[in-house]
């Protein structure tokens, strides 16, 4: 039995963008079920308290889509007791190592090499498409063990925007909810209070320079263009939502059903 969540939004200390997806819109007039799908931002930072919140969910899983160089960064979840973790990279170390420690290490001139003219949207984009494209098997795991046992469930990456965000929207278009409704919750990380804290290596003045902190915005914004971009791909690739769900993602018409009946009023 799932603990009845409060509609004032918890203050967690230590966990960014935490919140619960209940209540969104189906285009058929269900709801998202509250207190049965929540994300975040990482974990590795909780304190006591935020962990008995946690705690008190009733969590079955915990989904983490951090890479290793992810966790090595930040550390690993904190442990919360009877809750099943499943780290589940929805990006390669690769992609994110080097190019972090450019962002955080690099002087104005390398960051307009790598971020300026656009560059830095444009690597989102990308990052949005090939995820959709490339992790289908990822996405499957994840749909197919909500519809089994899974929930309540948690989906969290590094700032709970991006890998997260793209799961939890695969998750929110196999329930069938509108798909306004899908990108105003995205949008959500955008507010001033959930947004991942942006840490550089640099002490000088320049390190946060407003041109800085410009190049680096659309690493850390929420923007409607990128989860446009996940959309595109899906129908580029399969032609619609339903072919990509079952096709791309092996999901019945049963087990989407199961999925459902699990997570809407």
């Amino acid at each position: 039995m799932t603990q009845q969540i409060p509609s004032t939004e918890p203050e967690l200390a230590g966990v960014r963008n935490f919140r619960d997806v209940g209540g969104l819109p189906t285009v058929d007039g269900r709801r998202v079920r509250h207190g049965v799908l929540f994300r975040s931002g990482h974990l590795a930072h909780a304190t006591d308290e935020d962990a008995a919140f946690l705690s008190g969910l009733g969590l079955h899983t915990i989904f983490d889509f951090r890479n290793a160089a992810d966790q090595k960064l930040e550390g690993p979840d904190v442990e919360l007791p009877g809750v099943r973790n499943v780290n589940l990279p929805l990006s390669d170390p690769a992609d994110g190592s080097e190019f972090w420690k450019m962002v955080r290490d690099g002087e104005i001139d390398q960051l307009r090499g790598i971020l300026g003219d656009g560059k830095a949207a444009g690597r989102m984009t990308a990052s949005y498409r090939s995820i959709i494209k490339e992790r289908t098997a990822e996405h499957a795991r994840v749909l197919h063990s909500l519809a089994e046992d899974s929930v309540p469930a948690l989906m969290h990456c590094a700032a709970g925007k991006d890998r997260a965000g793209l799961s939890i929207a695969v998750t929110l278009l196999a329930l069938g909810v509108e798909r306004e409704a899908i990108l105003a919750d995205y949008l959500e990380s955008n507010a001033k209070h959930r947004r991942y804290r942006v840490r550089r290596s640099a002490t000088s003045d320049a390190a946060y320079s407003p041109e800085v902190m410009e190049l680096l915005s659309p690493l850390f914004d929420a923007r409607a263009e990128y989860l446009e971009a996940a959309e595109e791909t899906i129908e580029e690739t399969w032609g619609g939502v339903d072919v990509y769900l079952e096709e791309g993602l092996g999901l019945s018409p049963e087990t989407r059903e199961r999925l459902r009946e699990r997570l809407l009023d």
